[in-house]
């Protein structure tokens, strides 16, 4: 690669100092380009500028020669002087940009995440890009127009033998011209090529035109709540503030997004509106388009490539105000962003959990402040961190006690198991409750966090439970496919019919949504199910065919997993009827608690919505159970609290600051092996030293046929956790370690197993 450019080592701040480094052998004209390529290498390399223009300036992507290949890299910085000589250095090919992909207040955002998370800059840069642009597609959204030359319009007036058709396009093209998609859809393409051979229409480009704006209907009365709520924030417009909106479920969050979107608008600027699932975005979409007198676009992974390219070219050029899209969506340039919104703010999908692992919460609220604009966090399960926030003053907390609707909260009773054995999962007053609702006309959600038949198959001879070869995981019965299956590495077989170690018969053990499913089909046939979890919802337009069927009334019970809490509404449910709430009461990770909370609290919010209240049974072996108790007593809030107090004893964040340094390989002795040596590589540092703990397995220490370890770095400042990581990062990086060894740090992991 010296062949092709001099590099340049470089991580976080480094990048923008760059220059700095080496021995200078040249001082000239800040015509030479440092670049980044779309791969995990921590450095950049230097290019001449392309001859005959301006050199590309940061954020511009060129083509350049890269060993014996081309690449599309992007331009980080400009230097005066390289290591290398000048005659070393290769020229660009070409400037695939006039000006940059993202504004300046974005593409610093870039800067500052890769040098938080301690992540390759080219991979951030380009990982923030839509896959036709990691492609060399335009940024630039333009359109072909064709209208009336001089000789057209000489034609026209001077009685020319013109046929029918010709002189149709020729008057659609006029002089103001007409786009190719609008020649093309009145079938006048034939015409065209016929009409532009004579030079009778010339083309031109122009920018395209914005996607449609909403309806712009008026929505309902906001409440005393909300109106305060909604005051609160516009008295912010033009600066940084971020708020918590504390709401309980169905107290109208989306509408206090709304008013405060609508006064961004009315002042010319844009919106930016994270959720946390792609199942809410189409949901969300619809409604805001009916809401807002302005264009609305998307922004999530399950967009096509040419839609979401679209939907990023009208957001760039403010052709789209508003943008409601996943976490990938906050790095969307927006160069007039008045406001952003974290729907949904504990949900656990804003962490990226792959390669570079960032939070688009943190990263939404640092966006916020960089473009100096609210920020707002809504959820009616706050987390942990953000209540701790507003607490020391760092959010302005925002309240809406009180349900919209007549209902107001729905009443809750736990259900003992131990007094009520489950049959299939379900208790008798769990079964009972079911048919009281059924028969007063309401709809009843059942909630089950696990799919699959059973969790596991069991011999009833010699006690052998079906193992995955791979995992140290037991496999999933998936009866109506008559499969075992790991739900960690997706690794399938056929079911036995018999135990392969004794012969004896096998049972399934425990209880999944599918075997849930049946059972409820067979005790209330009469009542048509909508089954949701990953097992049924699998192409696109399935999620949205299902809460059709509960949204019109068709289907009387609705069964599924987590995929139920996330924030959607259920007018007719009357009933929540909770299975298995005792799956985290006992988890290893800290968080375990909070988790199970929030997800009670979120799908015991489907209940009593509409005018009609609601009724929630929760099952549990350990009625008596803190958490249980408090939630049940004293809300989502006294239990926060206490999880709070317990925190900072144990000194948890968000009273510390931890990493975490993952490693995985095939050999576990080459796991711990790297490990110590990268514990041992760690500076000393002249302040406070962070601890490190470890290295210990994971809690699943073998997945997929890897085995998987971690060191735990804890710090209560996090000042000085970014200052040993900054120097810990390039020492792990000279760690030797076999090419089958993985290794990743992750800053503020959402997961300590």
């Amino acid at each position: 690669m010296y062949k092709v450019a001099h590099r340049r080592r470089c991580t976080g701040r480094a990048y923008l100092f760059n220059a700095l480094i080496g021995k200078v052998f040249l001082s000239n004209p800040a015509d030479i380009l440092q670049v980044v390529f779309d791969t995990p290498l921590r450095q950049s390399f230097d290019y001449l500028a392309p001859a005959g223009r301006p050199p590309p300036r940061p954020g511009e992507r060129v083509r350049v020669p890269f060993g014996r290949q081309t690449a599309i890299g992007l331009v980080i910085a400009h230097a005066t002087s390289s290591a290398l000589p000048r005659a070393r250095l290769k020229p660009a090919l070409e400037a695939i940009d006039t000006t940059p992909i993202w504004d300046k207040t974005t593409f610093g955002l870039l800067h500052w995440a890769a040098d938080y998370y301690h992540h390759p800059l080219g991979d951030v840069l380009f990982g923030a890009m839509p896959k036709l642009l990691r492609q060399g597609k335009a940024a630039v959204s333009e359109e072909a127009v064709w209208r009336l030359s001089q000789a057209g319009r000489a034609a026209l007036a001077g009685g020319a033998r013109i046929g029918p058709r010709q002189r149709a396009l020729l008057e659609l093209a006029g002089d103001e011209g007409a786009s190719a998609a609008a020649i093309s859809a009145a079938g006048h393409t034939p015409a065209l090529r016929a009409l532009a051979a004579r030079g009778w229409l010339e083309s031109f480009s122009r920018p395209e035109a914005p996607p449609p704006a909403g309806e712009g209907r008026a929505g309902p009365v906001p409440t005393a709540d909300q109106s305060a709520a909604i005051g609160r924030v516009g008295a912010s417009h033009g600066e940084f503030a971020a708020f918590l909106l504390h709401g309980v479920t169905g107290s109208g969050k989306t509408e206090v997004y709304l008013r405060i979107i609508e006064r961004v608008i009315e002042a010319g600027r844009g919106a930016l509106v994270l959720v946390p699932e792609i199942a809410l975005t189409p949901q969300l979409v619809a409604r805001f388009r009916t809401r807002l007198a302005a264009p609305v676009v998307a922004l999530h992974s399950s967009l096509a490539d040419g839609a979401r390219l679209e939907a990023w070219r009208a957001a760039a050029s403010a052709r789209a105000p508003v943008v409601i899209g996943t976490r990938s969506a906050v790095f969307t340039p927006m160069p007039a962003l008045g406001l952003v919104v974290v729907d949904e703010e504990h949900d656990a999908s804003y962490k990226q959990q792959e390669g570079f692992r960032y939070s688009g919460r943190d990263l939404a609220v640092a966006r916020a402040q960089r473009a100096g604009c609210p920020a707002v966090l809504g959820s009616a399960t706050p987390s942990l961190e953000s209540l701790a926030n507003a607490a020391a003053g760092r959010y302005a907390k925002l309240s809406l006690p009180e349900r919209t609707g007549r209902a107001g909260k729905p009443r809750v009773t736990v259900v003992d198991l131990r007094v009520n054995p489950a049959r299939d999962g379900l208790s008798p007053p769990a079964l009972a409750a079911i048919e009281r609702h059924l028969g007063d006309r309401g709809q009843v959600l059942v909630f089950l966090n696990r799919r699959g038949y059973a969790p596991t198959m069991f011999c009833t001879g010699c006690g052998w439970i079906a193992p995955c070869k791979s995992c140290d995981a037991r496999l999933t019965v998936h009866l109506s496919r008559a499969t075992l299956a790991c739900h960690h590495c997706g690794a399938e077989e056929r079911m036995p019919f018999a135990c392969p170690q004794c012969g004896n018969e096998l049972a399934p053990v425990g209880e999944g949504t599918e075997r849930v499913e049946t059972t409820l089909t067979q005790l209330f046939p009469a009542a048509p199910m909508v089954r949701i979890d990953r097992d049924v919802i699998r192409r696109r337009g399935d999620l949205e065919a299902a809460l059709a069927a509960v949204g019109d009334g068709r289907a009387r019970i609705l069964l599924g997993t987590q995929m139920l809490t996330k924030g959607h509404d259920f007018p007719d449910v009357t009933l929540v009827v909770v299975l298995a709430a005792d799956q985290g009461l006992f988890g290893a990770d800290f968080r375990a608690s909070e988790r199970l909370a929030q997800q009670i609290v979120q799908v015991a919010g489907r209940a009593g919505r509409g005018a009609r209240a609601g009724e929630v049974l929760i099952q549990t072996a350990y009625p008596e159970h803190p958490l249980l108790r408090r939630l049940i007593t004293e809300g989502y809030e006294g239990f926060a609290v206490l999880a709070l107090e317990e925190r900072r004893a144990a000194g948890w964040p968000p009273y510390s600051h931890l990493a975490l340094l993952r490693a995985d390989s095939p050999s576990r002795a080459q796991v711990f092996d790297f490990l110590r040596a990268a514990e041992a590589a760690a500076p000393a540092g002249g302040g406070p030293r962070p601890r490190i703990l470890g290295p210990a397995a994971a809690a699943m220490a073998r997945r997929a046929g890897r085995h998987r370890a971690q060191l735990l770095v804890e710090s209560r400042s996090r000042g000085a956790l970014q200052a040993f990581l900054g120097e810990w990062v390039a020492a792990i990086a000279a760690v030797r370690a076999p090419r089958s060894l993985r290794w990743s740090l992750d800053v503020d992991p959402a997961e300590v197993d």
